[in-house]
């Protein structure tokens, strides 16, 4: 269900890490850019939002992959596709270290919240009137930022906010309980997904809701093969 590196295209390489995208990638970014034209005089701020998103989801896997490495664990790829971006992180089997390693990617969007929703109201206050564009621009980039911080931090497994979850009850329940308990939990999240994707006719949460839904199975099973080892 996640996206492979084998079918992505490469970019470039930071700190040993393997950054690509996957080439559908492409295609939703076009379909993207084209369904939002009017909110900007030029559709090339369309294209400048498109790659701010591009930007933010990447600084977000960077967390993950940067705070994996320091808790001794492996992290050498991301791959971003239409759904978001993939950090394939692998931390010691300790609840402090996955801990770490998935909050880190929602702290990111946590700093980077004030420093963009100053500079929206900076923009908006002195470059209203001689760039409309890039004070528009600015303010869609913030809501970008503080909307995926939201969103992610749902307590619905596999988000980060279920995957936090879980984590956090790794402590008192062990490994194989907390999974247990946060993919029963995603599961009534995957249903809220699917009946908005209903309620709003939105494919993009229709495949949220499926790739949630899969993801939550897949936990659940091996939440109940690690029941059975211990």
């Amino acid at each position: 269900m996640l996206p492979s590196p084998a079918g992505a295209l490469p970019l470039f390489r930071f700190r040993g890490i393997a950054v690509s995208v996957h080439w559908t990638w492409f295609l939703v970014a076009l379909y993207e850019v084209q369904t939002r034209q009017g909110l900007y005089r030029s559709p090339i701020w369309n294209a400048y939002e498109y790659l701010a998103l591009f930007g933010i989801v990447l600084l977000h896997e960077f967390g993950h992959s940067l705070a994996c490495r320091q808790t001794g664990g492996q992290a050498d790829t991301i791959v971003l596709w239409p759904l978001g971006g993939v950090a394939f992180v692998s931390p010691p089997q300790r609840p402090g270290a996955q801990l770490w390693s998935i909050a880190a990617g929602p702290l990111v969007n946590a700093v980077l919240w004030p420093v963009l929703a100053g500079l929206s109201y900076l923009a908006s206050r002195h470059w209203a009137q001689s760039a409309p564009d890039t004070v528009e621009l600015i303010r869609q980039v913030a809501r970008i930022n503080l909307g995926l911080l939201i969103f992610n931090l749902l307590p619905i497994y596999p988000l980060d906010g279920g995957q936090i979850l879980r984590s956090l009850l790794w402590f008192p329940l062990g490994r194989a309980r907390s999974l247990l308990v946060a993919t029963a939990l995603g599961f009534v999240g995957v249903v809220g997904m699917a009946w908005l994707a209903l309620h709003w006719e939105s494919l993009w949460f229709g495949l949220l809701a499926y790739f949630a839904g899969v993801q939550c199975w897949n936990g659940f099973r091996h939440a109940r093969a690690l029941a059975q080892l211990e």
